[in-house]
């Protein structure tokens, strides 16, 4: 049963990627939109997630939150070590194209984590199962979005963003059938879910969002970006 449900999520991923490469017109309303969608992922569903499977403290603050800054810094000096080792080989663009691939594989993990996720789900109960299929297949959109739109976003050709969105949209598949052989840990989910958190969001609030408004700071974009936080909302109060 997980299985065929991921196999909702992997249209649904495809379908958020077609979108994104159908609307390159209005690429600020893009970015504004999947700038919010991953702040949403982030605040809304990734950390509350992540505090519950991985609460301890370290010298007083949870884990979950020190691997999120970990997470960003991680992202941060990446971004920074890469933009640096194009600049010395004469690149006159910063933006390094590995970044967008590094960010996709990212993504590509946590729908291998959502694939997961599901499995365990369904192998607790039908309700269970079915709460945490309606969060997949309805925020894998989200993910196949953000997939096309970090990859090309950095420079990657075309046929680059669509193998990543591709394997962004198997990516549930097998790690739903992956539950079949094995069973991750919660509190090793949650540190994942917390460093991921992080990376994302570095990436929403230092590349894409500013990448938004850059060119065209409209009203229009602030409002694709509220429009994909209430999203996000949305999906984590129907999967509640």
């Amino acid at each position: 049963m997980a299985v065929f449900v991921a196999l909702g999520a992997f249209l649904m991923t495809l379908v958020g990627g077609w979108t994104a490469q159908r609307v390159t017109d209005r690429r600020h309303l893009v970015l504004g939109l999947a700038g919010g969608l991953m702040l949403g992922v982030v605040g809304l569903d990734l950390l509350p997630e992540a505090l519950d499977a991985a609460g301890q403290a370290v010298f007083g603050v949870p884990a979950a939150l020190l691997l999120f800054v970990g997470g960003f810094l991680f992202a941060h000096l990446g971004e920074r070590l890469l933009a640096v080792r194009r600049a010395a080989h004469g690149a006159s663009d910063a933006r390094a194209p590995e970044v967008g691939l590094t960010a996709a594989s990212a993504m590509v993990i946590h729908s291998l984590m959502d694939g997961v996720a599901l499995g365990a789900a369904f192998q607790v109960g039908g309700g269970m199962g079915l709460a945490v299929a309606v969060a997949v297949i309805t925020h894998d959109f989200a993910d196949g979005f953000n997939t096309y739109t970090l990859t090309s976003l950095y420079g990657n050709a075309r046929n680059k963003a669509l193998a990543m969105l591709f394997a962004d949209a198997l990516a549930p598949v097998v790690g739903a059938a992956s539950t079949l052989l094995f069973t991750l840990p919660e509190q090793l989910l949650g540190s994942y879910l917390g460093f991921f958190g992080g990376v994302l969001l570095y990436l929403a609030a230092a590349e894409i969002l500013p990448e938004a408004h850059h060119d065209h700071p409209a009203r229009s974009t602030l409002l694709c970006t509220v429009a994909g936080v209430g999203f996000i909302w949305l999906v984590v109060g129907i999967a509640g």
